[in-house]
């Protein structure tokens, strides 16, 4: 069962998500000192941080990038603040996703979800015909060579590789894009996996997408 600190300063949005979460099937670890913050978060064993902007005596995003000094926990920023300044500041600061008040219960636990699921797998070493994938830095490696691939190569090299043997419809690799916040077209979607098709023979590993029509694409 995942963890989740909740780091929110209003004690009745507080309990609200704790409730939220809670029904949900996580544990939560609830903030009410916010007075020195950040030992308080390194010595959590949480999965993952839900961290208000607007936070006495510090600021969220200043936080977040004391954070990311420490430890790679995932982190949702959840704020009120709906300037586009904030959500890109705490984007570079290594935020993992960002959303505003109110929120959509049900859309939080997506995000939720998505962020986790994202957090397992780039833990998780990946291999495929010898080579090790790393979902973090974005490459395939082995036999003495490396391959780089796109942020939207990789989440669909990643799909098919979670689901090799077993056809994956367009529409998962499509949910699997907005999931981690990008948006592609179905042109573009047929774009990436020709490109990453082609990637993978540069390395050896021909034919190793292969498309079944009217229902997707199989990792063999």
């Amino acid at each position: 069962m995942s963890r989740i600190m909740i780091i929110e300063d209003d004690a009745p949005i507080r309990q609200e998500l704790a409730q939220l979460l809670n029904n949900a099937g996580y544990e939560t670890e609830l903030v009410t000192d916010f007075s020195d913050l950040l030992p308080i978060v390194l010595a959590s064993s949480a999965d993952l941080l839900l961290l208000d902007i607007n936070l006495p005596h510090t600021n969220g995003e200043m936080l977040l990038r004391d954070i990311r000094k420490e430890r790679d926990i995932p982190v949702i920023m959840v704020t009120s603040r709906t300037n586009e300044l904030d959500e890109v500041l705490s984007m570079s600061y290594g935020a993992d996703d960002y959303i505003t008040k109110p929120y959509n219960p049900t859309i939080l636990l997506l995000r939720i979800s998505a962020v986790l699921k994202r957090s397992s797998s780039a833990q998780r070493q990946l291999t495929y015909r010898g080579f090790i994938a790393d979902p973090a830095k974005g490459t395939l490696s082995g036999s003495g060579s490396e391959l780089t691939l796109t942020k939207n190569e990789m989440i669909i090299f990643q799909a098919l590789l979670d689901n090799q043997g077993q056809i994956v419809s367009r529409d998962q690799l499509m949910t699997a894009l907005w999931d981690n916040e990008e948006y592609i077209n179905d042109n573009a979607l047929t774009v990436n996996i020709s490109r990453l098709r082609a990637k993978l023979a540069d390395i050896g590993c021909v034919d190793a997408i292969e498309t079944r029509k009217k229902q997707g694409y199989i990792l063999v």
